[in-house]
């Protein structure tokens, strides 16, 4: 039975020789090839004996039943001792012959012998496998009187503290890094939101702007809406959140008076000294001006320490509100004014120029009325021709004889030529021009031209006319109207600070910050670590 060694990487110990009674002498070969382990081998190869000792030895390995595993270790670990073997099982035979085992494995426990016992004691031979090696109980480790189980359990248990340990060491960490930048910082505006800030009472009021109501066209289909008064809404949010506003009301209700108190709180009084930057920042916070575009109705909030001075800054600022709506149209209307004024002026001056014209013209012709003149130059050709078709007819008729009177024939030619002379005359006194003036036709044209022209500027001079008495109307009334549906009353218990909220609000964002602060530094250490 042969041991088949373990996948795990070994080193050869070189040991003695082995003793006469080992295979190699069973085989009939002498002790005396045997080279010593520290020695390294002069010769390359072992001369094999004549009486066929060699042979006998190689059968007898080959009957062992080695593995092809361990024949190529024992080929490595003869190449290692400077052998050169033919074959697998010649390797294992002389490295038996030099006594080193090819199949032992070092044992680690042998590098813990103190080096007097290996040096002081006698080399011993080393026993060939698979016989039994006799076992040394003086250089066995010490025995642990626990159980596995018990030792398990106490190397467990001591893990499990040390996580414990290590857990509560980082919760307490945690707790702190919170106190320190999430619950002392609530604490504390808490603390000022509850006992130092100073209350303050807020007036609310709402009010819109209307449009008057348009008389016609377009403009008025939106008259009624918010649509129609959507620029002067925003126009008047403007203003009221703007710096004029602010040293107005400055000027009227002493606002800075009121906000330079002493028994206010640091955070909410306004210095004295105070530039106009600081006090235009406290203007914003404590006015807060709204408007919806789909109602159209602007909401207006004002904050101060008195519930009555908070109601005095809202009917100001409403009426600030109310001149500027005013002033808004006042322009608008005054131009329009002029405007219709300069239009009236221009049509009446077009109007005039037409009828002279007109006038001209009739004076310059012959005929008072070319158009009358016209008509009766043109009954007369209709009368001639009808004339002339007669005659054309009688002519026809005479003609239709077989001996026609030839006198009568001849007097109705000359009738007919006499009257295509007239028709020609008539036609030429309508289209022939004169010294003084045109063809009768281009002078009725013009007088027609003329005539149309002065009707135009005529309905020109009544549109002028009808729009200066509009816009004249129109500045006489007011076009905007600014009406407050929910007028400032003072308020009876203060509207700020609200305490509750505003600390919830500060605890959430310092845990926001903390969270992103921690996160981040969660992130660079991982990247680092990698």
């Amino acid at each position: 039975m042969t041991m088949k060694p373990k996948a795990k990487r070994f080193r050869i110990r070189r040991s003695t020789p082995v003793s006469p009674g080992g295979p190699a002498a069973a085989a009939g070969h002498p002790t005396s090839h045997s080279v010593d382990a520290g020695s390294a081998p002069k010769t390359e190869r072992i001369q094999r004996p004549a009486d066929g000792g060699v042979e006998q030895a190689l059968a007898a390995i080959r009957e062992e039943g080695l593995t092809g595993r361990q024949l190529r270790m024992a080929r490595r670990v003869a190449y290692r001792h400077g052998l050169k073997p033919n074959t697998d099982h010649e390797a294992v035979y002389m490295l038996r012959l030099k006594g080193i085992d090819p199949f032992e494995r070092e044992n680690a426990l042998d590098l813990m012998v103190p080096k007097s016992e290996t040096t002081d004691s006698a080399p011993k031979a080393k026993a060939q496998l698979p016989q039994k090696v006799a076992t040394q109980t003086k250089n066995l480790p010490a025995t642990d009187p626990r159980s596995p189980a018990e030792r398990r359990s106490q190397e467990i248990r001591v893990i499990q503290e040390e996580m414990a340990r290590r857990r509560n060491m980082r919760l307490r960490l945690l707790f702190t890094r919170l106190a320190a930048f999430v619950m002392i910082p609530t604490i504390l505006a808490g603390w000022y939101f509850f006992s130092v800030a100073t209350p303050m009472y807020a007036s609310k009021s709402e009010f819109l702007i209307l449009k008057a109501e348009s008389s016609g066209g377009m403009g008025g289909l939106l008259s009624g809406t918010q649509f129609a008064t959507n620029q002067d809404a925003i126009a008047v949010q403007s203003y009221l959140t703007s710096k004029d506003a602010m040293l107005r009301l400055d000027e009227d209700e002493g606002f800075r008076e009121h906000f330079s108190q002493n028994w206010l709180d640091p955070v909410r009084r306004l210095e004295p000294d105070a530039s106009i930057e600081d006090m235009f920042k406290l203007y914003k916070k404590y006015v807060q001006i709204g408007y919806d575009p789909t109602e159209g109705v602007i909401r207006m909030e004002v904050a101060a320490a008195n519930p009555q001075i908070a109601t005095d800054f809202s009917n100001a600022l409403i009426g600030y509100a109310e001149e500027r709506v005013d002033n808004l149209s006042a322009r608008k209307r005054e131009n329009a004014v002029s405007d219709a004024q300069k239009g009236l002026q221009d049509a009446e001056m077009a109007r005039r120029e037409a009828q002279e014209r007109l006038v001209r013209l009739q004076q310059e012709s012959s005929v008072l009325d070319p158009r009358a003149r016209i008509g009766a130059l043109q009954a007369r050709i209709e009368t001639v021709e009808t004339q002339l078709q007669d005659k054309n007819l009688q002519l026809q008729a005479l003609l239709d004889n077989a001996r026609p009177n030839q006198s009568r024939v001849e007097g109705v030619q000359a009738d007919i030529r006499r009257l295509q002379a007239l028709k020609d005359e008539i036609n030429l006194e309508m289209t022939a021009h004169t010294e003084d003036a045109g063809s009768l036709a281009e002078t009725a044209v013009q007088i027609q031209m003329a005539e149309a022209d002065l009707a135009t500027r005529d309905m020109m001079l009544a549109a002028a006319l009808e729009r200066l008495d509009q816009a004249s109307r129109d500045a006489d009334s007011q076009a905007r109207y600014l009406t407050t549906s929910v007028y400032p009353l003072p308020s009876q218990d203060p509207s700020y600070p609200r305490a509750f909220e505003n600390t919830l609000l500060t605890f959430l964002v310092f845990s926001g910050i903390y969270l992103l602060i921690s996160l981040t530094a969660s992130i660079l250490r991982e990247q680092v670590a990698n």
